[in-house]
């Protein structure tokens, strides 16, 4: 037995309550359902830290339960991904399951509710279906089918099973109440017709049940305690608890319990819009690293302990609100600086030419190596030797011929530090034919060697750079935000119209230092003074930008300050 978890939200009260009073004898059991029709997004990772982090804390278990009830959206595709996606966000489903598991009961239950008048066949369209529910405020019209007897809809119903009507003939309806204020409960569809391969049934089926009949019911077969689900479910409620109270359970009710989704802004996580930019090419897939989906996510070098943590600070609320991406950005940044190796790349590339360096005794510029700390912040990662020699890369950014006001990198007759190395003055620089500058002159004070004069002379900046005999190429892809207006949509009522076509820039040419070359796929390091950049999964020396150094949440809390 676990000991008591002290409570900390609404969801965790209510396990604490029931496991007081003994309700489903001290036993958490959740699980976390998604319908196998997409990728997971950032949203569901909210979901998934709550339905796992509730079972880890009461000492109970989580499935994965693949919601799996129509077979026109859904592909064994998506079932690996969203497998995959949970493993790396950290959980281990105690099973993984479908809700096509249990067709077979749900049919039979769904039997028990025809034979105790509770279900019928209705043969009208879905377009009259739903004229018939009305609205709010407006009654509802009984279907001129409803009143068939139980042993007439029983024998239409094994028809249906049996598949001798077309689709969307027939379908199987509760007969609850037309003039329910819910609307849910206006004789909702639990079954309908459709002549389409399962992925996991394959032909076995020709009719399925819809979200509603068989989420409750195959709670109550797994053996679930808390059915853990976000907002948009709560007016579903009342049919969960219905459907539970008119089927022969094979042991205690579950209890469905509702919290806010989480949404951010810049990001649209509709399946519609997301499915939507990959097939119009908008995006390069459903792993771009522009996409909210775990899998972009990924690959763009998010961590999944901060996204973890994230989800675990802004706590389990029952009210909607958007949160500011930047806010988990600087859950990111945190997490990187902690864990990123440190390496040094120029992305836009101008040479630095050391006219006082030395050569060897054949005249070639001689090499040095300098121990520069591979995290300052972990110690324990040590320190790596990077060359350095009389001709370097730098930012084309970090020189300035006529340098503006308050501009402290180099510029003509200016000292700056080389990281690590040495101080060095501009002198010069080289042009070519058309006047453009393609390479900077300077000396270097061979006593600064570490980057500290002797005299102990102050310089006002610190700049990277990459030795030009020792540097590899690589590619940088930078990224805006996707969508440019902080609440897509919101000014034309459609999302994809705030769609930024110019929201990547891929850099060629990049110079980095050789270490990189032994970065692992994924693996997210530091470019020092540019940001955090993940290596890709699939092209060796691409680097993603994950996010900046700057923190951005930090700025936005001092502006509202």
């Amino acid at each position: 037995m676990t000991e008591p978890v002290a409570a900390t939200d609404f969801i965790r009260d209510t396990v604490t309550r029931d496991n007081a009073t003994q309700t489903y004898g001290g036993r958490v059991q959740t699980r976390f359902p998604p319908e196998p029709n997409g990728y997971l997004h950032i949203g569901h990772a909210k979901a998934i830290t709550v339905d796992f982090g509730i079972a880890r804390d009461f000492g109970g278990i989580c499935n994965l339960r693949l919601d799996d009830t129509n077979p026109d959206t859904e592909d064994v595709e998506y079932v690996d991904a969203i497998v995959s996606d949970i493993e790396w966000l950290g959980y281990e489903p105690a099973k993984v399951l479908h809700a096509s598991d249990y067709f077979g009961t749900l049919y039979e239950w769904a039997e028990h509710l025809v034979r105790t008048g509770f279900a019928y066949v209705d043969d009208s369209d879905g377009e009259t279906i739903s004229a018939q529910r009305g609205g709010y405020g407006k009654p509802g019209i009984e279907s001129p089918f409803r009143n068939r007897t139980p042993e007439e809809n029983l024998d239409l119903f094994r028809r249906m099973r049996a598949g001798e009507f077309a689709e969307g003939s027939k379908v199987l309806r509760a007969k609850i109440d037309m003039q329910h204020d819910n609307m849910q409960m206006r004789d909702p569809v639990m079954y309908r017709i459709r002549f389409s391969h399962h992925h996991n049934t394959g032909d076995e089926w020709c009719i399925f049940p819809t979200y509603d009949w068989a989420h409750g019911q195959s709670d109550a077969i797994e053996g679930v305690t808390h059915s853990i689900c976000t907002l948009e479910f709560d007016s579903h409620r009342p049919l969960y608890d219905w459907y539970l109270e008119h089927c022969p359970l094979p042991g205690d009710q579950p209890k469905q319990i509702e919290f806010a989704r989480l949404e951010f802004t810049h990001t649209v996580t509709s399946k519609r819009r997301l499915l939507k930019l990959v097939t119009d090419g908008i995006v390069d897939g459903w792993d771009d690293p522009r996409m909210p989906t775990l899998q972009g996510l990924r690959r763009r070098g998010y961590p999944a302990a901060a996204i973890r943590d994230f989800c675990r600070d802004i706590g389990t609320t029952k009210t909607n609100s958007r949160q500011s991406i930047e806010a988990l950005e600087s859950y990111i940044r945190r997490e990187l600086n902690r864990t990123s190796q440190r390496r040094m790349a120029v992305l836009n590339p101008l040479k630095l030419v050391l006219t006082n360096w030395p050569t060897d005794a054949t005249g070639a510029p001689v090499v040095e190596h300098f121990p520069i700390a591979n995290n300052p912040e972990a110690e324990a990662d040590g320190v790596r030797e990077v060359a350095f020699s009389g001709e370097l890369w730098i930012e084309a950014d970090d020189f300035a011929e006529v340098p503006p006001p308050k501009f402290f990198r180099l510029s003509p007759g200016r000292e700056v530090r080389l990281r690590g190395a040495y101080l060095v003055t501009a002198t010069g620089v080289v042009r070519n034919e058309a006047g453009e500058i393609v390479a900077v002159e300077a000396t270097y004070d061979p006593a600064s060697k570490g980057g500290n004069a002797p005299d102990g002379r102050k310089v006002k900046s610190t700049m990277h750079w990459v030795s030009a005999s020792h540097a590899l190429d690589a590619t940088a892809a930078l990224y805006e935000r996707l969508f440019s207006a902080p609440h897509p949509g919101e000014r034309t009522g459609e999302p994809l119209d705030d769609v930024d076509p110019n929201s990547r820039q891929l850099v060629t040419g990049v110079k980095v230092e050789a270490a990189l070359a032994d970065t692992a796929p994924g693996e997210v390091v530091q470019f020092e003074r540019l940001g955090y950049f993940a290596h890709d999964s699939a092209q060796k020396m691409l680097f993603h930008r994950t996010v900046g150094l700057r923190d951005e949440w930090a700025a936005i809390q001092k502006r509202q300050a």
